[in-house]
């Protein structure tokens, strides 16, 4: 097949990226940064396209005549909500209206459990659930959802919950503070999560484009065996053959640090995943979905045990000079 990728150079593109190389595909690449995609070292399958989400002329080269368009790309940490926006919600449409003119077969939105929102323990969400986002962000996802939605082309849209891996800028941080033997929390580490790695989710994208009973549906992609932030942190020292100490952070203490740390961002004009919009996902009492729907559409399962991802990542980061 022939596929375009948007945020190919990014975490879970690049997974995607080589999830398909590895089918045989013909893969054309959106990077901002044609040097990063030479780092990689991608082989000759894979065409690089110089340009972003506003390059109307990259994003149709991209899409001109492909089987399925993958749209990856996406801002998980902004300045304001019209930052989200901007990228999630205009940034989707641009790249839609490129598929539909470009005649691409199918088209793949990479969307997150945030457009969910949160449940309880022990009763992971599904499909059947009305979205009800608690963040910015999730409400931009949202927004791209419903675009893909209206469009008159063949779509399918997949919500990953936290994705963990090589590569990944985000759950390095815990392996970081685990080295050095703390790693605190927001709330008591009760907060029970659903993870995905990279790799499992890449697998489960490439399913959900190649598979004639996934059009027209949204799917959640997750490790069918939720865990609690406590234990994601544990297990993270664990690879790292460390005991961190888990420190809790109270609710009323944790708003008040995202909302200082907040207001720095917006002084200093950074983006920031420490602010008092994201303080309503921090202190969720969970964010579990099933993958049910998938795995029966599809027969995708996901294949990686977290110990065995997370010693993955260990390992690679290691090698990679992140810890």
């Amino acid at each position: 097949m022939k596929a375009f990728v948007t945020g190919a150079t990014g975490f879970v593109g690049g997974h995607l990226v080589n999830a398909l190389r590895a089918r045989g595909d013909s893969v054309i690449a959106l990077a901002r940064r044609p040097a990063l995609a030479e780092k990689l070292g991608w082989g000759k399958d894979v065409r690089v396209v110089k340009g972003d989400l506003a390059a109307e002329t990259a994003l149709r080269e991209g899409c001109a005549g492909v089987d399925v368009v993958y749209h990856v790309a996406g801002m998980i940490s902004a300045r304001t909500a019209e930052e989200y926006m901007v990228c999630n919600r205009d940034g989707t449409a641009n790249v839609l209206e490129a598929a539909r003119d470009g005649g691409a077969g199918r088209f793949v939105l990479v969307s997150s459990l945030a457009v969910a929102g949160p449940t309880v323990p022990g009763q992971p969400v599904d499909e059947t659930r009305p979205p009800a986002p608690v963040t910015n962000y999730g409400r931009s996802k949202l927004a791209a959802e419903v675009l893909v939605q209206a469009m008159k082309m063949p779509w399918t849209i997949v919500r990953p919950p936290v994705v963990y891996g090589e590569w990944d800028h985000a759950t390095v941080k815990i392996f970081q503070l685990a080295k050095r033997g703390f790693v605190p929390l927001f709330g008591d580490g009760s907060q029970e999560l659903s993870v995905i790695h990279a790799e499992d989710l890449a697998q489960a994208l490439v399913a959900a484009g190649t598979s004639p009973a996934a059009v027209g549906h949204v799917y959640f992609a997750a490790d069918p065996t939720p865990i609690t932030s406590r234990e994601l942190a544990l297990a993270c020292g664990r690879a790292l053959g460390k005991t961190p100490r888990i420190i809790g952070i109270p609710p009323l203490l944790a708003r008040g640090l995202l909302l200082t740390m907040g207001g720095i961002a917006q002084i200093t004009g950074r983006a920031t995943l420490l602010s008092p919009d994201k303080g309503n996902e921090y202190l969720a009492p969970a964010w579990t979905c099933t993958s049910e729907a998938l795995t029966r559409d599809t027969g995708w399962r996901a294949a990686i045990k977290l110990e065995a991802g997370l010693q993955r990542a260990a390992q690679w980061y290691r090698e990679a000079g992140w810890l």
